[in-house]
């Protein structure tokens, strides 16, 4: 099974490509996009780093056995398994003709509509509307193709959906509003399939579609182009210039002798556009940020929970690996279980709290089961939490839901712990504390 670190910035779509496939095919993948591990136009630039990927660009990646590669399509075929492949030559082949679909038919124009959106590219009404109708053969040739299919090749998620899927996250989140979308409702509801499978929310978070379809903002474009010497370009004081026309001649040949040194000289900047988009996001503050750093690998224990046996793998990795100074563990139980009534809403109200907790996956865990039948049922679960607090106070965006629920910091070192956890993570056992039947899990991770 291959492991290895995959070198990216936050946020790159053509990393999330390797990323999705290794949560299908459990390869080991640690991910380092920011310091110390990782800082983008500094590591990348290290000769180090150009002595394995001598194009400096990422995302890049180098196995535990030193083997490395570059370009993210060769990356994520590498992180796949034989599902992801194909199976046949057959189903190979056309994997990796969605995959060159995307490369030359989709990114193209969806970069051209959409990075003006973003503020990092100059709008051209012509070139943006013809960007529309690329975009609008596109949907119509994948529209046809899904008319009688789940997926794009076989019945299973392939690298195809993984690759076309990432290379269209941007059209749906800037610009492809519901109008613009309707004609075309196999690809949305193949999109939302992807998008919200286990595999793909791990890494992508939640995908919202966009409500409206973003224009480009003069002043965001402005604001974010290059400065000089601490100011921006539209702020570079003028030049002073030289009496008569005679002086103005040595200057105008400097200047253009400047010029083309500047345009043979290579472009200091290392991202494509593409690239410059996500680089550009806003990034939040990691409300984990001032904890120290833990031994305990929340991914390594998912891994373990999702491909392997739970009490004879999953439970001992956990046991064996657990810091119980820098992650806590909760026994959270809803409130008002008299208001329960179809089982099927009692799941899709887990559900719903796990989607608004999204944010919270990389350092959160939890089992959380639905006990007895319609009309008579109860919701409780153990969660594993990165430090010693209960976690949604930390941010707003997840306080949704958590107050519906009681409460308990549970010790580690107890045996009623030892039981509860193995119950919940295993979905069997006595349950002795609760006093129905088990009816189903969910699982947030």
């Amino acid at each position: 099974m291959a492991a290895g670190t995959l070198y990216t910035y936050p946020e790159n779509w053509r990393a999330f490509k390797a990323q999705i496939a290794a949560q299908y095919s459990g390869a080991r993948l640690k991910v380092a996009s920011s310091a110390p591990a990782f800082t983008f136009g500094q590591t990348n630039r290290t000769p180090a780093f150009l002595n394995n990927f001598p194009l400096g660009k990422v995302p890049a990646f180098q196995g535990d056995d030193g083997f490395c590669l570059f370009e993210s399509n060769a990356i994520a075929h590498y992180l796949s398994n034989e599902a992801l492949r194909g199976s046949s030559p057959q189903a190979q082949s056309q994997v990796l003709q969605w995959v060159s679909f995307a490369d030359a038919e989709i990114i193209p124009p969806a970069s051209a509509w959409v990075f003006p959106t973003l503020g990092i590219m100059q709008f051209n009404k012509q070139a943006t509307e013809q960007a529309k109708e690329e975009v609008k053969k596109v949907l119509s040739v994948l529209n046809h193709h899904l008319n009688t299919r789940t997926f794009l090749v076989g019945e299973r998620v392939s690298l195809a959906d993984i690759s076309v899927a990432c290379s269209m996250i941007w059209l749906y989140k800037q610009v492809l509003e519901p109008s613009f979308r309707q004609p075309f409702p196999n690809v949305t509801r193949w999109f939302q399939t992807c998008v919200n499978q286990p595999q793909f929310k791990t890494v992508l978070g939640e995908v919202k579609l966009c409500d409206k379809m973003a224009q480009f903002d003069p002043k965001k474009f402005t604001d974010m182009q290059p400065k000089k010497d601490g100011l921006p370009k539209k702020d570079t004081p003028p030049k002073k210039e030289k009496a008569g026309k005679e002086a103005s001649k040595p200057q105008e040949k400097k200047e253009k002798k400047k010029k083309e040194e500047k345009e043979a000289a290579p472009a200091e900047e290392e991202m494509d556009e593409c690239e410059a988009a996500l680089a550009s996001e806003p990034k939040t503050k990691d409300p984990f940020a001032h904890l120290p750093k833990s031994a305990f690998v929340m991914d390594e224990f998912k891994r373990k929970y999702s491909n392997e046996d739970t009490l004879t793998v999953a439970v001992p990795h956990f046991w064996e690996h657990f810091d119980k100074e820098g992650y806590s563990i909760w026994y959270g139980e809803y409130k008002y279980p008299e208001e329960l009534t179809m089982t099927f809403m009692s799941c899709n109200l887990i559900m719903g709290m796990f989607q608004r907790l999204d944010k919270l996956r990389k350092n959160g865990f939890a089992s959380v089961i639905l006990f007895g039948g319609n009309n008579d049922s109860s919701i409780s679960g153990i969660w594993i939490f990165r430090g010693q607090d209960l976690a949604f106070t930390l941010s707003d965006d997840w306080q949704i839901d958590y107050e519906s629920y009681a409460w308990r910091k549970l010790d580690p070192d107890s045996d009623e712990t030892k039981t509860m956890v193995k119950e919940y993570f295993a979905w069997e056992g006595e349950f002795k504390h609760v006093g129905k039947p088990f009816n189903q899990g969910k699982c947030f991770k």
